[in-house]
C-alpha cells in the first residue's frame, strides 16, 4: 500500500516476508510494529517516506523518501541499518522509485519504465528490465522461493504479466490473466502460484506459474471495485486461502483446493456441464465476504498469518484463518475466521488499534457470522 497524496499521515504500509512485523511510513518518518501483539519495535523520525520495506526480522530496511528533505530524494534508495541508524548503501536513479522488493539474495527496484535486479549483498546489478509504462509500480515478488520469482505488467491495455526468475535471472513465461489492465498481483509464499486482479476487480484468478496456466477463477462481485491488496495464506506446499481487500471496504476469502477438499459436496450436474475453473467462481462454498471491514475507498494491505484445522463447538472440523489488515487511516485489525465442513462461517475481530497513537489504544472483540 502506497500513496503520495494520502489524506492522513500514513503514506505507505507493508508487512515483512514473515508477516510478523509491519512497517508504516509517514510524513515524520517510520514505525515498525510486531503484528502479533501491537508492540512498537522501532521508530525513527527521518522525514517523509514513500517506501519502507523490511528484510524479514533483520536490522536492514529499504527506504525511499518523499523529497521533502534534500537527503531523502524519491530517486534515492537507502539501505538503512536500524541498529546503527546509518545508511549502509545508497542507490540513485534517474526517475522516482515506485516500488522495492527484497529477500536474502535479491533486491528489486521498480521505476516507471524499467526494473532493476540487484544482488543484495554486493548491490551489483544483475539485470535491467525494460517494461511497459508502470506508473503504479505494480509488481509481485516471491521472497521465499529458490527461484526468487518476479512478476511485472506486460501490457497497459490488458491484464498480462511477465514472470522472471531473478535467481539467474531470466524470463520464464507470460501469463494472460484478464482483459482489463492489472491492478494487483501476489505470489504464494513458495512462488508456485500467482494471483491477479484487474482494474475492473470483478474476478480474481490464480495461476500455476511453472505452466503459466489458470488453476482457479473466483468472482469477487458483480460491480467493479478496485482491489487494494491480495495475499495467500502461508503454506509450505499448497496454499489454502487467498484473501483480498477492495475499495468497497469488504474482505474477501477464496478457498483453494487444499481447503475445499472434504469441505463441500460437489455439484455433479453443474460440474459435468461447466468447466472446473468456472464452477470455482460460481460455487458459493469457495467465497466468503466480511462487509465493512474498513471504510470504503480507504487503501489497505493485508497478510494471511495462519491457517489451521481446529474443532468447533459442534465437533465439526473447521478451518481457522487469521488475517492482519493495515489501513491508510491508521488502523491495524486482526480477524479470525472459522469455516466448518458444512460451509458455515463466522468471524471475530480479535484486535484493533490505532498505530498512529503508538499502542493498543483500542481493543475490540466482536464475533459475527459472515456471508
Amino acid at each position: 500500500m502506497a500513496s503520495s497524496s494520502a489524506p492522513s499521515q500514513v503514506i505507505c504500509a507493508s508487512f515483512n516476508q514473515d508477516n510478523n512485523l509491519f512497517s508504516v511510513g509517514t510524513k515524520e518518518g517510520l514505525k515498525i510494529f510486531d503484528s502479533r501483539n501491537g508492540r512498537l519495535c522501532y521508530k525513527n523520525n527521518l522525514g517523509g517516506l514513500n517506501i519502507v520495506e523490511m528484510l524479514f526480522s533483520t536490522s536492514l530496511l529499504a527506504i525511499v523518501g518523499t523529497g521533502e528533505q534534500r537527503a531523502m530524494s524519491p530517486r534515492r534508495l537507502c539501505l538503512f541499518n536500524t541498529q546503527t541508524k546509518q545508511s549502509k548503501r545508497d542507490l540513485n536513479f534517474k526517475t522516482s522509485i515506485l516500488a522495492v522488493r527484497l529477500n536474502m539474495k535479491r533486491l528489486v527496484v521498480v521505476l516507471q519504465d524499467r526494473t532493476f535486479v540487484y544482488d543484495l549483498n554486493s548491490t551489483t546489478i544483475l539485470e535491467e528490465i525494460e517494461t511497459v509504462p508502470n506508473t503504479k509500480g505494480l509488481c509481485a515478488f516471491a521472497p521465499n522461493s529458490e527461484e526468487c520469482y518476479l512478476a511485472l505488467p506486460a501490457s497497459t491495455s490488458k491484464g498480462s504479466a511477465l514472470v522472471y526468475k531473478t535467481s539467474e535471472p531470466e524470463l520464464i513465461c507470460q501469463i494472460d490473466a484478464h482483459q482489463a489492465p492489472l491492478a494487483a498481483m501476489v505470489f504464494s509464499s513458495n512462488g508456485m502460484y500467482l494471483a491477479t486482479a484487474s482494474e475492473k476487480g470483478t474476478m480474481v484468478r490464480v495461476h500455476l506459474v511453472t505452466q503459466a496456466t489458470k488453476s482457479h477463477s473466483f468472482r469477487r462481485g458483480t460491480y467493479p471495485s478496485t482491489i487494494y491488496s491480495l495475499a495467500f495464506s502461508p503454506s509450505v506446499d499448497l496454499p489454502d486461502v487467498l484473501v483480498a481487500t477492495s475499495s468497497s471496504g469488504s474482505l474477501h476469502l477464496f478457498f483453494l483446493d487444499a481447503a475445499r477438499n472434504g469441505r463441500r459436496q460437489a455439484n455433479t450436474l453443474l460440474s459435468s456441464v461447466i468447466p472446473g475453473s468456472v464452477t470455482d467462481a460460481l460455487d458459493p462454498a469457495n467465497h466468503h465476504v466480511i462487509h465493512n471491514v474498513v471504510p470504503a475507498d480507504i487503501k489497505s494491505c493485508l497478510a494471511g498469518q495462519s491457517v489451521e484445522n481446529s474443532q468447533n463447538s459442534s465437533k465439526l472440523p473447521a478451518l481457522k484463518t487469521v488475517i492482519y489488515i493495515v489501513t491508510q487511516d491508521g488502523y491495524f485489525r486482526e480477524y479470525v475466521i472459522g469455516t466448518t465442513k458444512s460451509n458455515e462461517s463466522s468471524w471475530l475481530l480479535e484486535r484493533e488499534f490505532n498505530f498512529l497513537d503508538s499502542g493498543l489504544s483500542s481493543l475490540k472483540h466482536n464475533e459475527q457470522h459472515i456471508d
